[in-house]
């Protein structure tokens, strides 16, 4: 529809109940009349006119009551079809389209505040054929938007071109706009945004009754508008909710105070191998039983006093699966009224934890705690190779080993080993030392690497003594058969230390002429018996008691070695 009719001050019913008593007394008077021709036909003469103008007003009555109940209809309309639809873009263009179809423009324009910037921002633009218009193509008046936004007054103009107000604005005069108008959105108090309609080519298109139309339609509108924005809030907040429990690398389950899961996050459902149908609305205690046992009394902790509990491990076992590490943390959930309505269970899994620490654990046998220290975080970045400094290298050998491993069962032989050896290895480990292998029935280890120790030499004299103390302990435990001692052998001088091997296999050793002589001291050792060489000796020799023993010739080197025997500390 493009305009308005002219409204009428007569009712439809006076209007009829005149046409009616004309014509009942025109019947009157013919009943009456015996020249009835000539009666009839003056009479018509002269009230026709009469006749002409109530059938007229009539007509305009009726008109008029027909364009309100389209009116009527089409708010209607608006109010189910806006009211029906919480998706933000199905309700703007339903909006846009509604304006055009009660107001007869061209195009149909809403701009919403955006409540972080309070600008207006364009959010629906739709023409006569139901048509989404480009952004190109948003050519309005900046100046009359700004002021309904600002103002909160609607605003029609029957030709910008020649309104006073607005002729000189340039939007105005580059895009020939004529017929516009343009009402404020209200929600809850405030201007949430501005309905622009307007037609370029036709004049005098709105009147204030279409202005007060479209006020009325803006207030639903607007209601309208806000409950689709507050519902996509909602959604994105779930959905951002989703999104963060299922990113989250731990499990979160929450449940109501009744008990029964409310959520499941994936995290959980990878943990303890459930799917979320198979958990949210069952109670706890059914969808995870593996849980329920340890956790109960945490849940009546949290229930009855209101408090979390953080830091609780456990150990639960899942059929067809390994026993499953879990550092559990419970919270209670709280409305406004600091009321309890439910408890969050946060499930960390320690399970690879656990397992390399085991791991480690194993590995700190292989390799002195020192040298793990100082492996990088990356293996990539580990690189073969060494570096010359000073260390003091020990070799502890068990003397008779060979003889007797010949005279007992293997079983029998690794048990005695591995005790002898473990004497050797926690006496290099308590000094510091790095615990470089273990070669058949000896002890290898060095010292000042690769921690520098400014009394490295004297660290290894406390190993060897240590190691003789130890066996000596280890002789009251043992049958005579099984009593071994070690022979050792310490020296002092530069090696080159390092990572040591290939790219799949890594020894962290010392290799130099010092090394291979502790190695032979080593093997010219009675048992029990510790032998240091002279640069050892004179380094430290104002704290330990040695004997000077007879030149030793050894394999390799073609001059005799000054060797001294350690007998104690002083």
């Amino acid at each position: 529809m493009n305009n308005n009719p002219k409204r009428t001050p007569a009712l439809t019913q006076e209007c009829i109940a005149d046409l009616c008593e004309e014509l009942t007394q025109l019947a009157l008077m013919i009943a009456e009349s015996r020249e009835i021709g000539t009666l009839i036909a003056e009479e018509l003469h002269k009230r026709l006119p009469t006749l002409r103008s109530k059938l007229v007003s009539l007509e305009e009555e009726l008109a008029s009551q027909e364009y309100e109940r389209e009116e009527l209809e089409a708010l209607y309309g608006v109010s189910e079809a806006i009211g029906s639809s919480l998706n933000l873009p199905q309700v703007l263009n339903e909006v846009m389209d509604q304006i055009i179809r009660l107001t007869g423009a061209e195009r149909s324009f809403l701009m919403l505040v955006d409540p972080a910037t309070g600008e207006l921002e364009f959010q629906a633009a739709r023409n006569m054929d139901r048509e989404t218009i480009a952004s190109s193509s948003f050519e309005i008046s900046r100046t009359i938007v700004n002021q309904v936004a600002n103002t909160g007054k609607p605003i029609v103009t029957t030709n910008a071109q020649m309104d006073p107000r607005f002729k000189t604005r340039e939007s105005v005069i580059g895009y020939s706009l004529r017929s516009i108008l343009c009402v404020p959105l209200r929600a809850r108090g405030e201007i949430t945004g501005v309905i622009y309609a307007d037609n370029r080519i036709r004049t005098g298109l709105f009147s204030d009754h279409d202005r007060d139309l479209l006020t009325t339609f803006a207030g639903q509108a607007a209601v309208a508008i806000e409950n689709a924005r507050l519902f996509a809030n909602v959604v994105n907040a779930k959905v951002l909710r989703d999104n963060v429990f299922a990113s989250i690398i731990n499990g979160v389950i929450t449940t109501n105070v009744d008990g029964h899961v409310t959520l499941c996050n994936r995290a959980a459902q990878d943990i303890l191998g459930v799917s979320e149908e198979s958990t949210i609305g069952a109670h706890f205690a059914e969808a995870f039983p593996a849980l329920e046992s340890n956790l109960r009394p945490l849940v009546e902790e949290v229930k009855t006093h209101g408090e979390p509990v953080v830091d609780v491990e456990s150990e639960i076992t899942l059929p067809g699966r390994e026993p499953i590490y879990l550092r559990n943390s419970l919270s209670p959930l709280k409305d406004a009224n600091e009321e309890t309505q439910g408890i969050a269970i946060v499930l960390e899994d320690l399970t690879e934890q656990r397992k390399l620490e085991s791991r480690y654990q194993w590995f700190q046998r292989y390799v002195s705690p020192a040298v793990i220290e100082r492996l990088p975080a990356d293996p990539q970045r580990l690189k073969l190779g060494g570096q010359r400094q000073e260390i003091t290298s020990m070799f502890a050998d068990i003397r008779g080993f060979t003889d007797f491993s010949l005279q007992h069962d293997p079983e029998t032989l690794v048990d005695v080993l591995n005790q002898y050896l473990e004497i050797g290895a926690k006496a290099v480990l308590a000094e510091d030392g790095t615990l470089d292998k273990f070669m058949g029935d000896a002890v290898v280890a060095f010292f000042n690497a690769p921690l520098p120790q400014p009394d490295h030499i004297l660290r290894a004299i406390r190993t060897a003594l240590k190691i003789r103390e130890g066996v000596d302990y280890l002789h009251q435990q043992l049958p005579p058969a099984y009593q071994l001692s070690y022979g050792i052998g310490i020296t002092v001088g530069d090696a080159v230390v390092g990572h040591i091997g290939t790219a799949q296999r890594v020894d962290y050793t010392a290799i130099g002429p010092s090394v291979n002589l502790a190695r032979r001291l080593q093997e010219a050792a009675a048992p029990g018996q510790i032998l240091l060489t002279r640069l050892a000796y004179k380094r430290i020799q104002g704290h330990i008691e040695a004997r000077l023993l007879p030149p030793l010739q050894v394999e390799g080197i073609n001059e005799p070695i000054e060797t001294y025997e350690l007998i104690k500390l002083k």
